[in-house]
């Protein structure tokens, strides 16, 4: 046993790091060690086909190349994965923007998806939901960006959507407005009028 500790050791090689001097000092530098000898590698031959292309790989749940239907989408909204999810709250209000300081910036990042792949950690409500199809007949998800007292489409900075998908969302709504689907009715207010008028008295 002994012995083939020692084969190990004569043929393992140290490759130590730049040693970085900070005020004058020297400091030792960090070492990592490799080894020739790899215990239960497998030859190239043998290793399956999805090992073998590992740059092509993705993290599962950052593709975004596959399009999904809009119809998928819609179902998707009254399914109730959907509604485990999100509840009865829009998408957004939940999302929170992850950003360098105590104050975010003015605008939020152009994209999360770059080469069909998310390329950040916190994408926003709409592009980490890859069933979350910004489109002119999805009209349920639509409503969720409009102020209900304005009739508005709500600002990215309230609603955390990148550049691209809040320009996404604003030529959908313009569309669904168009085609006649989205229409706003500025809602009725009731009035005490006790208040500003004093009851009659009786003779």
């Amino acid at each position: 046993m002994s012995r083939l500790i020692s084969q190990f050791l004569a043929i393992k090689r140290v490759i130590p790091t730049k040693q970085v001097s900070h005020l004058g000092i020297r400091q030792p530098g960090r070492a990592f060690t490799t080894s020739h000898v790899r215990l239960c590698e497998e030859s190239a031959d043998n290793k399956p086909e999805a090992v073998k292309k590992t740059s092509n790989l993705t993290v599962r749940g950052t593709d975004r190349t596959q399009v999904i239907p809009v119809e998928t989408s819609i179902r998707y909204l009254r399914s109730a994965a959907y509604k485990e999810a999100y509840g009865e709250q829009p998408v957004w209000v939940l999302y929170r923007r992850n950003h360098k300081g105590p104050h975010p910036p003015r605008k939020t990042r152009k994209t999360c998806i770059r080469a069909g792949i998310i390329s950040t950690g916190n994408p926003c409500p709409i592009c980490r939901d890859e069933y979350l199809v910004l489109d002119h007949n999805n009209l349920e998800l639509l409503k969720q960006f409009i102020s209900p007292y304005s009739g508005e489409v709500l600002s990215y900075t309230k609603t955390g959507l990148c550049q691209m998908r809040h320009n996404e969302l604003i030529v959908a709504i313009e569309r669904a407005i168009d085609r006649g689907y989205l229409t706003f009715d500025v809602p009725f207010r009731y009035y005490d009028y006790a208040e500003y008028y004093k009851p009659e008295k009786s003779a």
